[in-house]
């Protein structure tokens, strides 16, 4: 069942002692903004983090398979539309650049119906095999700290090397230099949007808004790696228009959460370091306030 409300929400969480979202760009080092030295997290890390957590929870099967996911051929991915649609006579044609013609948009139906990140993010699935393109109904901004952050390098070593004239040439200490980066400790926000009209556009339903905000609560418990150090959901507040336009424009409902470090606290190295506010005593008419972690 498709959505009749509009919702905008906003996500905290923090990392200690970890790497949120390195910069291949930068050697890898944390993002920033440049001017402020405010920490960055693109929207697209924070996608893949809820991709695979579906992907772990709904054990890869329709209608929850992903299609954006680690090593995936997205061809062949679109190929699987026309045979699920029973039109694999248009694969043989050599004219890729009109390849499907009329069925473009049952292929791209039978593309939300199976894939939960293109029923919710959206896609483009004409690259080659044309499964058309689909615009989502759940959006995602940049999350960025609250305070500046500092990027630390630190010298690592790994007892071992990878080659025996590597051994030789050390005469047997057998040690690998490596750099790692962290940031001590980061409080970040992101806001998130669900439009209603789009929903209905791609099949995002209830059901999938419901494993969207589980998602976003649990994403973090199941991505550990040395890297990121420890990251954790630490917020997540959402806002449901009674109506499908909106009751109150997202920037008056997200400026209700606020954050500041706690008096006497200089330097934040933990959540605790903060208080977090929440004025949900006069609420738009329209507007309700779940608040999911």
């Amino acid at each position: 069942m498709s959505l009749n409300n509009r919702y905008d929400f906003v996500l905290l969480f923090d990392v200690k002692d970890g790497n949120p979202n390195g910069d291949p760009d930068a050697g890898n080092l944390p993002r920033l903004d440049a001017e402020t030295g405010h920490g960055l997290v693109t929207d697209v890390s924070l996608k893949r983090k809820i991709r695979n957590f579906v992907g772990i929870a709904k054990g890869e099967q329709p209608p929850f398979e992903i299609y954006i996911k680690e090593k995936a051929i997205l061809n062949n991915q679109n190929k699987r539309a026309y045979i699920g649609i029973g039109r694999e006579e248009l694969l043989e044609s050599d004219d890729k650049k009109r390849k499907g013609g009329d069925a473009v948009e049952g292929a791209r139906n039978w593309m939300c119906k199976n894939f939960f990140d293109v029923r919710t993010f959206g896609a483009v699935m004409s690259t080659g095999i044309n499964c058309g393109q689909v615009r989502g109904p759940v959006q995602l901004t940049f999350a960025r700290s609250v305070d500046p952050i500092i990027a630390q390098e630190h010298s690592i070593t790994r007892m071992a090397v990878a080659t025996e004239a590597e051994a030789e040439k050390q005469g047997g200490d057998n040690r690998t230099m490596g750099r790692k980066h962290t940031v001590p400790y980061g409080l970040y926000i992101a806001h998130g949007f669900v439009s209603s009209f789009l929903a209905k556009q791609t099949g995002f339903s209830d059901e999938d808004l419901d494993l969207l905000w589980q998602a976003l609560s649990q994403m973090f418990e199941h991505d550990r790696s040395a890297a990121r150090g420890e990251m954790s959901t630490r917020g997540l507040y959402v806002f449901k228009h009674a109506s499908e336009l909106g009751n109150a424009p997202a920037n008056s409902l997200f400026d209700r959460i606020r954050i500041n470090r706690k008096e006497g606290i200089d330097v934040a190295r933990n959540f605790s370091d903060y208080e977090v506010s929440v004025q949900d005593n006069d609420l738009p008419a329209g507007v309700e306030l779940m608040k999911l972690m």
